[in-house]
């Protein structure tokens, strides 16, 4: 019975470390390439940063959403958050460790959250908003090492949360 119950618990903490944070094998190289892309996108200190961008590599010309919602991207969107997010949010805009995402989409342009998403540390430093933010939820964002299309997809299913059609 000892035997079932701490293999139980080991189980249950490796399904949720496995979860927060994935396979690193896989991402190693990735973030690698990340941190390039990252140092070499963003600006050296607070006093450049822009509050309606954020910090990283997305920007009005490289974030492009249609009028209607992409119900495929959506779809995977909602996959990816399932694994990635929803341990942490709500689609509500109650809080659960991080703020609940109910109309995130009107508050913040489309490149503030796939700057957010895919690269939270800069942000969470630099960003008076998201530093208030911080002291509500009293945990950080962690940097979930998302593709580009999986942040994308992410941010349309935020989108279809918001209503979008």
């Amino acid at each position: 019975m000892e035997k079932s119950i701490s293999f139980l618990f080991i189980a249950a903490c490796t399904l949720v470390l496995y979860s927060c944070g994935g396979d690193s094998s896989k991402t190693d190289s990735k973030d690698a390439q990340a941190a390039t892309e990252t140092q070499e996108t963003t600006s050296a200190g607070p006093e450049s940063y822009d509050p309606n961008r954020g910090e990283g590599k997305f920007n009005v010309d490289n974030v492009v959403l249609g009028a209607s919602l992409d119900q495929a991207m959506a779809t995977y969107g909602e996959a990816v958050s399932g694994t990635k997010c929803m341990s942490c949010h709500k689609l509500s805009d109650e809080k659960l460790v991080g703020p609940g995402w109910k109309g995130v989409t009107q508050k913040r342009k489309p490149e503030w959250i796939m700057n957010f998403i895919t690269n939270p540390d800069p942000m969470i430093e630099k960003d008076p908003e998201v530093q208030a933010m911080l002291e509500i939820c009293l945990v950080r964002m962690p940097n979930q090492n998302l593709a580009d299309n999986e942040a994308r997809s992410i941010l349309e299913y935020m989108r279809k949360n918001d209503g979008v059609k």
